[in-house]
């Protein structure tokens, strides 16, 4: 029993190796996960201090737990046994795809994630890029919103920069949970995009199982108040313009509410932009029909690259204005009540025509919606008496002009330098005319105040 007993030096560093993986596992890491947690529980009161609507317990828990929870809910083990019935699986079988689901759904929250770099990282990439505004605000009835309700963001998608906008211009409110799509299923950003409570949805999936547990998951976060932000529209703008909403989410929330439960409001939002930065593939994503945008990734690396080395030259140009606006909010209790019948799509257009009435009119779109009207050249004066009458129409509608520096002459040359510069516009002897082959793109910024304009 005591003997001296010989072994290769490989097989003492494994069996090392092991004991001390097992120490630090057994006595360890109990004490290292207190102190995160600790950590973690002291920044998630310091941040609830300065928000209006303090972050919900259940954004808080393990996602492990959540999982769990997720996966033994008895609405998901009902769909199981539907699923296995029809598909004719194993019920074990089919309760492994819902973990999978479960696992891809559930986000890992961090406040210091969120608060401490998202935020800060969203600030600072939008300012650098545009000059950020605030347009319409609802303040009076934004800020009467009950303090026990579920606040859901609904806004119209421009571009992937909305999330950055809208996360940054929120922070001091609530932390945002998005649905965000596939696209963002690439490590390491999948790992980033959970820690600050964003979840992954398969907006094409048709599985009935996938869709019982991301609704569950949904309802489960809606019942738990948690602030989300949604897009109904499925996807960027391909034209320009607010495209009908898709009711699959907004299903699911109106279906897990109950009247004694938590009122849910929903606080419509609408973005809008000078350049959006997507604006060619998207235009040839129309053109073509679909919305397989190919793998744009060195693109965008050397659009990086270059407006970098301009930054560092001294020679880089924001890329003129962006504006978000708050609109009126919608109740659900209120407003299921004035709608029994189909009450998620009235939902749906009612929202539409809300984010559709507050859309920022910036330079840009404002001077697009002149320039595509014309069957030729048009002197620079023709142009502004031409924006001074659109500006007239569209503010007795009470639209949302936003005239940088209240100066309507500069709000005119600060459109047409960005167009010139993008060379969508080119300044000739007659005047100033599209360039032949970009009416798509000046189409494209004219269709984001199309409706307005017509309605002036």
């Amino acid at each position: 029993m005591f003997e001296t007993v010989a072994v290769p030096v490989w097989v003492l560093l494994l069996v090392a190796l092991f004991a001390a993986l097992s120490i630090l596992e057994r006595v360890i890491g109990p004490s290292i996960r207190w102190f995160f947690r600790k950590r973690a529980e002291r920044v998630v009161a310091e941040v609830n201090k300065r928000l209006e609507r303090p972050i919900e317990p259940f954004k808080l828990a393990r996602r492990t737990d959540m999982i769990q929870r997720l996966k033994y809910d008895p609405e998901v083990a009902e769909a199981i046994v539907a699923h296995t019935a029809e598909a004719g699986l194993r019920e074990d079988v089919a309760f492994e795809q819902v973990e999978r689901y479960a696992r891809e759904i559930v986000p890992s929250f961090s406040a210091s994630a969120y608060f401490g770099f998202g935020t800060r990282l969203s600030k600072w990439v939008s300012q650098m890029l545009f000059r950020v505004r605030l347009g319409a605000f609802d303040e009076e009835n934004i800020s009467a919103i009950d303090p026990e309700a579920t606040v859901v963001f609904v806004m119209n998608h421009r571009s992937n920069m909305d999330y950055l906008l809208v996360t940054w211009l929120a922070a001091e409110r609530s932390a945002l949970s998005y649905a965000v799509g596939e696209w963002a299923r690439v490590w390491p950003l999948s790992s980033l995009i959970r820690s600050m409570g964003a979840f992954f949805i398969r907006r094409k999936s048709r599985s009935p199982l996938y869709r019982k547990v991301l609704a569950r998951y949904v309802q489960m976060a809606t019942q738990g108040g948690v602030t989300q932000a949604v897009f109904p529209e499925g996807g960027l703008s391909l034209d320009g313009k607010i495209a009908q909403p898709k009711l699959g989410f907004l299903s699911y929330i109106v279906s897990g509410y109950r009247p004694d439960g938590r009122d849910v409001v929903f606080v419509p939002v609408a973005l809008n932009y000078d350049r959006v930065l997507e604006d060619r593939v998207l235009i040839k994503a129309h053109q073509s029909g679909t919305r397989r945008f190919r793998a744009a990734i060195p693109t965008a690396v050397g659009f990086a690259f270059r407006h970098l080395w301009k930054k560092l030259r001294g020679k880089f140009y924001k890329f003129g204005y962006a504006a978000v606006s708050f609109g009126e909010p919608v109740s659900l209790a209120q407003f299921s009540e004035s709608h029994p019948g189909d009450t998620t799509k009235a939902l749906g257009a009612e929202l539409k025509s809300r984010i559709n009435a507050i859309i920022p009119i910036l330079p840009v779109p404002l001077i697009a919606t002149i320039l595509e009207a014309q069957s030729g050249p048009i002197a620079r004066e023709t142009l502004v008496a031409e924006t001074e009458a659109l500006h007239a129409r569209l503010t007795g509608t009470k639209a949302h002009v936003h005239i940088p520096r209240g100066d309507l002459d500069y709000a005119v040359e600060a459109g047409l330098r960005l167009l010139v510069l993008r060379r969508l516009v080119t300044e000739t002897p007659e005047g100033l005319a599209v360039t032949p082959g970009e009416e798509a793109v000046l189409a494209y910024y004219a269709n984001s105040i199309r409706h307005l304009v017509e309605q002036a």
